[in-house]
């Protein structure tokens, strides 16, 4: 499968495969966040736009697209400055692609999961990309008022992951007891059991290695006894670089 990003002459989008790594995660303890497999494959599961340019934005708590001022920083093309285009406490940024994405395919736009910014928070969009001819836009709310908030230039603005569009309407959801899963029960309490005596030794003979001191089942993809769980288990994911745009074909 294929994700392009169709631009018109001008048309400069940033992209990059997203990071798994987050700043926070990196100044935590012997860096003990990277341990939670579920945050770090978030952090990596899509693509990133950044933003262009650097700028500093506030919001004076008004409802009106005026009550949003936007100082972009010396050299700043018109065409690549964040706007405030629609009102609601909104920053909005225009992003110079048009994504085509397999049949079936829809592009999930937000912010870069577990990448928090003080003051403003990244508004999601789920878009059509298969057929639509349109460009779109990325958007960010304040949630403070008076209070300056800074993008970078290179910072990302934008997360973009591939989803199928029958993803969620394909699934019947309902809740089980936990007896009607064979084994599951059994499975369960034997690794709550193991972790409980893990944090137990842990306790009583403090390990220095940083690897040794969690337990790293889920992180392996091993059942409770230590077996092989899934063989398709993964603790990486590596989405590819954009390449570079063909030349334009010359007209005769």
């Amino acid at each position: 499968m294929e994700l392009i990003a169709y631009v018109f002459p001008g048309w400069e989008p940033q992209l990059r495969p997203a990071s798994s790594r987050r700043d926070w995660m990196d100044a935590s303890p012997e860096q003990f966040a990277y341990r939670c497999l579920p945050l770090k494959m978030a952090n990596a599961h899509g693509w990133e736009v950044l933003s262009p340019c650097g700028f500093t934005a506030i919001w004076n708590g008004g409802m009106r697209p005026e009550d949003v001022v936007i100082r972009c920083d010396a050299g700043t093309r018109p065409d690549q400055a964040p706007v405030a285009l629609f009102g609601q406490a909104t920053l909005t940024f225009h992003i110079p692609a048009i994504f085509r994405t397999p049949p079936g395919w829809n592009l999930w736009l937000s912010g870069s999961p577990n990448a928090a910014k003080d003051g403003i928070a990244p508004l999601g969009g789920l878009i059509e990309t298969d057929w639509s001819p349109y460009s779109f836009t990325m958007n960010w709310r304040f949630t403070r008022a008076k209070h300056s908030v800074r993008f970078e230039a290179g910072e990302p603005i934008a997360f973009l992951m591939p989803i199928a569009r029958d993803t969620v309407d394909g699934f019947s959801a309902r809740i089980a007891p936990v007896e009607t899963e064979p084994g599951l029960r059994e499975a369960y309490l034997a690794w709550s059991a193991s972790r409980d005596a893990f944090h137990e030794r842990m306790a009583a003979e403090p390990l220095s290695a940083p690897a040794d001191k969690w337990q790293k089942l889920y992180y392996r993809g091993l059942d409770p006894s230590g077996a092989e769980a899934c063989p398709d288990h993964r603790t990486r994911v590596r989405a590819c670089p954009f390449s570079a745009a063909p030349a334009p074909i010359a007209k005769a």
